[in-house]
């Protein structure tokens, strides 16, 4: 948030308390179809929990920490600041994370993309086949829990395959602008797939949202 100081001493020492103050909270964001709109890849079990009991917990656990980073910072409890990074991370990427995946999947999804998408992943994977061999291996490879990405590298203008472990930022860790993220948590698969990883990636291909992962890249290429 930007601050702003008047020239009167009073302001300057309110201004920053007052910017603190008026943060809003981060909010669980609503899903763009109903938990059942993805089956039979992703049942509807497995849909509300993830959303309602995982994402929402790591919006609420953001919160809780940028709270307690506020006080910190209020007090100037560096010590205090650089304990609560961990979590600032995990819970920020989660609520990252997860806001890019949700969007990313449709139940009209499928298929391939078109246009300068599809031009950038053929001049840059050879074909698409290619780029989705790549990274459904990138994600079954994953050890424990984390992500695949498909990203764009603004400075070298091209597009790159990257894995993120446990609830990492693609863009905070790597400098990637994500454009699509593959969930590969246990809890994003397990109660339909089990634990046939490969399976679940398979299935997730058929409900890609393409319009979605295109509009990010053409975003970000601006």
């Amino acid at each position: 948030l930007l601050c702003f100081f008047s020239s009167r001493s009073s302001a300057k020492l309110i201004a920053p308390l007052g910017c603190l103050v008026s943060r809003q909270k981060h909010t669980l964001p609503d899903l763009p179809y109903d938990y059942a709109a993805l089956e039979p890849h992703i049942n509807a079990e497995i849909m509300q929990l993830h959303h309602s009991k995982h994402h929402a917990t790591y919006v609420n656990n953001l919160n809780v920490a940028e709270e307690k980073y506020k006080e910190a910072l209020a007090k100037g409890d560096v010590t205090t600041q650089v304990s609560l990074q961990p979590a600032l991370k995990f819970n920020g990427g989660g609520h990252i994370n997860h806001t890019i995946f949700w969007t990313n999947l449709s139940p009209n999804g499928g298929g391939e993309p078109k246009g300068e998408l599809m031009e950038a992943i053929k001049r840059d994977f050879g074909s698409f086949a290619n780029f989705k061999e790549k990274l459904t291996a990138v994600s079954v490879g994953v050890q424990g829990s984390g992500w695949g990405w498909l990203g764009y590298n603004k400075e070298q203008g091209r597009l790159q395959i990257a894995a993120c472990a446990n609830q990492d930022p693609l863009q905070g860790t790597t400098g990637l602008i994500p454009l699509l993220g593959i969930d590969v948590w246990e809890h994003a698969y397990y109660l339909q797939y089990k634990n046939v990883r490969p399976d679940y990636l398979k299935a997730i291909w058929n409900v890609i949202n393409w319009e979605n992962v295109s509009s990010r890249y053409a975003t970000c290429k601006k």
